[in-house]
């Protein structure tokens, strides 16, 4: 059975205000095949987005001249709960695109790494309730009227809803509204989107973000001619990374994540992860236009 990819890039994303390098900032792991088709890994520590950004631009590039496809997987939500798009009144056919270009047009994100994304969750909140709700989290010197440090209240049925199916079905996934503290994924998202949607711009049809751009169903060679780069949520957590000598949690991280779909890919079970296993369809739509999924969650 022949491969998908040639190359699995995992990137831990980070909503650090000042550049950074070591834990808790922007880690990218690449495990990609040598002229023997073993498998390598290398792994880099860029202090900011931006650089984060250029770095990821090259390795790809690399693989393109090489004729290689790369899975690239990003460990922060691609979209948000369902109805977000409706909530914000935003116009078009597809929800996940009209709120990443919705973010886009919000987020400042400078080459310091420096960002507005409290302003942005503080924003979107005024728009949606007028009050510090859906999105919450943030220190107290950043407190707004509408967005607070702590969690005013639950949400309820008549609200978005505080997690995707995605997350409910990772079974420990932090809520994307979570903006700050430990464990939170609201701001990496906020930052990370409009990176993501950067690359997508810079290489049109040859990336496809799954699964709004491929559906949710098993790939196939066939479903990826002419395409350079899969971009994917991944949840790293859910490998149990053990360090090696010299390495820190993050970059064990995303070597352990890259290795597991090197693997999947090279035994022919890597395909079946791209369907959804929760086959409900109200599940399926919801993924499939507005709210993404975690690749490999369920299976």
């Amino acid at each position: 059975m022949s491969r998908l990819f040639s190359a699995y890039v995992i990137v831990d994303w980070s909503a650090a205000a000042k550049p950074s390098t070591g834990p808790d900032s922007v880690w990218i792991g690449v495990m990609k095949r040598d002229l023997r088709f073993r498998l390598t890994f290398e792994s880099f520590n860029p202090p900011t987005r931006a650089a984060a950004e250029q770095k990821l631009g090259e390795i790809l590039d690399d693989f393109k001249k090489r004729g290689e496809r790369a899975l690239v997987g990003f460990d922060f939500p691609l979209g948000f709960p369902r109805g977000l798009a409706t909530g914000l009144n935003l116009s078009g056919e597809a929800p996940w695109r009209a709120v990443w270009d919705q973010l886009d047009k919000m987020v400042k994100d400078k080459a310091d790494n420096t960002n507005n994304r409290f302003g942005v969750g503080s924003e979107i909140n005024r728009r949606l309730t007028g009050g510090p709700f859906p999105f919450w989290g943030c220190p107290p010197k950043d407190a707004l009227t509408t967005l607070q440090p702590k969690r005013p209240r639950a949400h309820g049925p008549d609200d978005l809803p505080e997690f995707r199916h995605a997350d409910l079905a990772a079974k420990g996934a932090a809520s994307i509204w979570k903006l700050y503290y430990n464990g939170s994924v609201g701001g990496q998202a906020i930052l990370g989107i409009p990176a993501v949607r950067r690359l997508k711009l810079a290489r049109g049809e040859a990336l496809k973000v799954w699964p709004f751009e491929t559906g949710f169903r098993p790939l196939t060679e066939a479903d990826l001619a002419g395409v350079e780069v899969v971009v994917a949520e991944v949840y790293p957590s859910l490998y149990k990374a053990q360090p090696q000598p010299g390495e820190i949690k993050d970059q064990a991280q995303v070597r352990v994540t890259s290795e597991h779909f090197a693997r999947l890919d090279e035994t022919g079970k890597l395909a079946a992860l791209f369907a959804p296993t929760i086959p409900a369809a109200d599940v399926v739509v919801d993924a499939e236009t507005e709210e993404g999924w975690i690749l490999g969650v369920g299976a």
